[in-house]
């Protein structure tokens, strides 16, 4: 953002084209980094038609959609739709705690409008658990095609891949983790460390699929103080502190948490590798 609260565009484009050329594979955008939850849908259409005028046909582009209202996820699923997005990454909803057959409809619901879902499962944040057994319920739907998994619990790969098949997608949502669940059985992450690290984490995914423990380590190894420094405050604050130092990017939280964090970022500094 700018220090008028605009939607910094120039920056916006400069950290899409160091993906770029960094050779990220795919594109999450607007999601809990992004603070998606915080912007206007005028907003999120900046947002949107600039990454799909930069990146799409180079990379996936795969836009989050989800909240609590089930009416305002289906507004801004269509209008990813409307604007060329992939796929949507669609969160469990929050706070209201509902069961498994209102998770399994709200998702099921959503992949009826057309576009691919990932879903997202991040019970620490939501306060709510899509179980293995209700995403295979969902599975079933042809756009539901994969999941994001943050719950940390690397033992729900082998059972969720034991009852979804070899084509579903399985993603981690935890970068200091991701290593070991793609080699359990994963596809890869959805992460926070390569918005400054897209090569490393990259290369430790290739190394990870190809089921190379020893090369994994090699490169996890000098990352895995990141991984831990990039969650010494709440996600986005230090991520957006990081990005703006390797990028130049004039990232600026959105909330006041960010005056918190600047006392502390210091901290983490000598703890970002260089690129």
């Amino acid at each position: 953002m700018t220090d008028s609260g605009k939607i910094d565009i120039p920056s916006l484009r400069n950290l899409l084209k160091f993906h770029l050329d960094s050779g990220t594979d795919n594109l999450c955008i607007l999601g809990t980094t992004g603070e998606a939850s915080v912007l206007t849908m005028d907003e999120r259409a900046q947002v949107l038609t600039t990454a799909v005028d930069m990146v799409k046909g180079k990379m996936p582009i795969l836009a989050g959609t989800g909240t609590i209202n089930p009416n305002h996820v289906k507004e801004m699923t269509q209008q990813a739709i409307d604007l060329g997005c992939d796929a949507s990454l669609v969160v469990t909803p929050y706070y209201v705690k509902p069961p498994q057959r209102g998770l399994i409809k709200h998702f099921t619901d959503m992949a009826d409008l057309g576009l691919p879902v990932i879903m997202y499962n991040i019970p620490g944040r939501t306060k709510v658990d899509l179980t293995p057994q209700s995403t295979a319920i969902c599975a079933e739907h042809p756009n539901i095609v994969g999941l994001k998994d943050a719950t940390g619990d690397l033992d729900r790969v082998k059972e969720i891949r034991s009852l979804v098949g070899d084509d579903f997608l399985l993603y981690s949502g935890n970068d200091d983790t991701a290593s070991n669940f793609v080699m359990r059985g994963g596809d890869g992450c959805i992460s926070v460390t390569a918005n400054v690290a897209p090569e490393q984490m990259h290369d430790l995914m290739v190394a990870a699929l190809e089921k190379d423990a020893e090369l994994v380590q090699r490169i996890n190894w000098p990352l895995m103080g990141l991984h831990k420094n990039l969650f010494v405050e709440s996600n986005p604050i230090p991520i957006k502190w990081a990005v703006s130092l390797e990028t130049a990017c004039m990232c600026r939280k959105l909330t006041i948490l960010f005056e918190i964090f600047s006392t502390s970022a210091h901290h983490t500094h000598h703890k970002i590798p260089s690129m």
